[in-house]
């Protein structure tokens, strides 16, 4: 592993351990046994190596969701079946990768101070959406089509809230069985009056 490589693998675990505000300069190159120098020289800045470690991670756990949700009895389940497995799966994910999450709400609060990461992630946004439409639905038929962005963007708010309310209180939060009764109740309702 090169130094680049060992600044981005110490900025993660830096991330999981210590957030993405609270983490120095020192703290990656300790953790990466890198010098200060290196993160200059790679990545320009110590918030330009954590802004890659974030998005880094965020795709990391994208990946391991993914591997999560393709077993053949996911795969063939019917659409019920697979959103409250997929939500149970999803929590479960949240246990393995609290510091992301924590970290992520943390970051929020920075990026009115910091341009380059607001930018990197709302340009991630369409494709961060369309890979979650593809991970909770399968295949689409039509990729990158409204529907899938609509339906993607549906399952990143969703995210996105069930993980707020997760690091509030674990204990609390609804499980894939619960989300499901609360879509066809929200649903019934909306589309009733519609």
């Amino acid at each position: 592993m090169g130094n680049r490589e060992a600044l981005l693998a110490g900025a993660k675990r830096c991330l999981y351990e210590k957030g993405y505000g609270r983490t120095t300069a020192r703290d990656i190159a300790t953790a990466s046994g890198v010098s200060l120098a290196a993160i200059g020289y790679h990545f320009g800045s110590k918030d330009a190596l954590m802004n890659t470690a974030l998005l880094d991670a965020i795709g990391e756990w994208g990946e391991a969701l993914g591997a999560a949700l393709s077993d053949a009895a996911y795969v063939h389940a019917t659409p019920e079946e697979r959103f409250v497995a997929g939500w149970d799966r999803v929590l479960e994910s949240f246990v393995e990768h609290r510091g992301l999450w924590v970290a992520q709400f943390e970051m929020m609060a920075y990026l009115e101070h910091a341009p380059e990461l607001k930018e990197a992630l709302a340009g991630a946004q369409k494709d961060a959406r369309l890979g979650l439409s593809a991970l909770f639905q399968g295949k689409p038929e039509v990729p990158d089509s409204a529907t899938e962005l609509s339906r993607g963007t549906f399952y990143q708010a969703l995210v996105a809230g069930v993980a707020a309310q997760w690091l509030v209180a674990p204990d609390q939060v609804p499980s894939g069985r619960e989300l499901f009764r609360g879509l066809q109740i929200v649903s019934a309702s909306v589309l009733d009056g519609a």
